[in-house]
């Protein structure tokens, strides 16, 4: 039987069950990734958080079950989004329950060693795991930041002058495709004139796909819909849910501050659009067109 007060017992099999659930996360981790070096940092790690189980287990002397939701979340959103964000991620929840550890530093010396290993040695083995897509991070961010500006701001304006959600998508596809290409060979060039670890010819690739991406993205209901006003929804809508998920994952994933950077970057796009809807209305009066 344990010797804890009910309230303390009860904060220590939180942070055992929350011990023994991560120790399964990383165990799981470790086994899904295909570098060696990941593997033994993850391995590493899931050992560490079983000797912090085990003695968690000797203050309350008390068997527990993990979280199994918890493990299906973070599993999955690593195998969707990448190893480095999905640790990111678990070292930002970790972070929320540092209060937790605190409280407990009167019941054994052992618990201060295990607040500094969670403070620091995990961080440091987290910070080990590199991967290449957020190597390219800014050449998809190049070909994102391009293509909802650019198309986005197109689109409005196109809109609002032809009034022809078909012929607008067309025209709205063209001109995507060739600004891809275009911001690809322009990435090619400047890779290769940069002092830098990136591959040109995979920078320029990661650029023209994710302007690609987007801009079939954005003219999706151009041409399924004959709806100007649900087109042009979609467009600003779409536009705001890209660059929220994106800068979530880059700020996650580079430990980035997000507010920040979702703003400015939501600033200017609906900025570029705002300027093209009221060059659009222009263009339609000024030359009289009627499609």
């Amino acid at each position: 039987m344990s010797n804890l007060p009910s309230q303390l017992q009860n904060k220590v099999l939180e942070i055992q069950k929350n011990e023994l659930t991560e120790h399964i996360i990383y165990k799981k981790l470790a086994s899904i990734v295909r570098d060696n070096s990941h593997r033994e940092i993850l391995e590493q790690i899931s050992q560490e958080e079983l000797a912090h189980y085990d003695f968690f287990k000797s203050l309350t002397d008390a068997d527990i079950e993990p979280d199994k939701l918890k493990i299906f979340f973070y599993v999955s959103i690593t195998r969707l989004f990448g190893l480095n964000f999905g640790l990111k991620l678990m070292e930002t929840g970790e972070e929320n329950a540092q209060e937790t550890y605190e409280s407990l530093r009167s019941v054994s010396n052992q618990v201060e060693k295990i607040i500094q290993e969670e403070n620091t040695h995990e961080g440091q083995l987290v910070d080990l795991i590199k991967e290449e897509r957020l190597k390219y991070a800014s050449s998809v961010v190049l070909g994102l930041n391009d293509a909802l500006v650019e198309l986005s701001g197109a689109l409005v304006g196109f809109t609002l002058a032809l009034q022809n959600t078909r012929l607008v998508g067309i025209v709205g596809l063209i001109t995507g495709i060739a600004a891809a290409l275009s911001m690809a060979a322009s990435e090619y060039l400047s890779t290769k004139h940069e002092d830098t670890e990136k591959n040109p010819l995979k920078a320029s690739i990661y650029t023209g796909i994710t302007y690609i991406v987007t801009v079939a993205f954005l003219i999706f209901p151009y041409l399924v819909f004959k709806n100007i006003y649900l087109c042009l929804s979609w467009v600003l809508l779409g536009a705001l849910a890209a660059i929220f998920i994106f800068t979530y994952y880059i700020s996650v994933a580079k430990g980035l501050p997000f507010k920040k950077r979702f703003l400015e970057m939501a600033g200017i796009s609906l900025g570029v659009a705002l300027i093209n809807f009221i060059i659009g209305l222009a263009i339609r009066k000024i030359f009289g067109i009627t499609v």
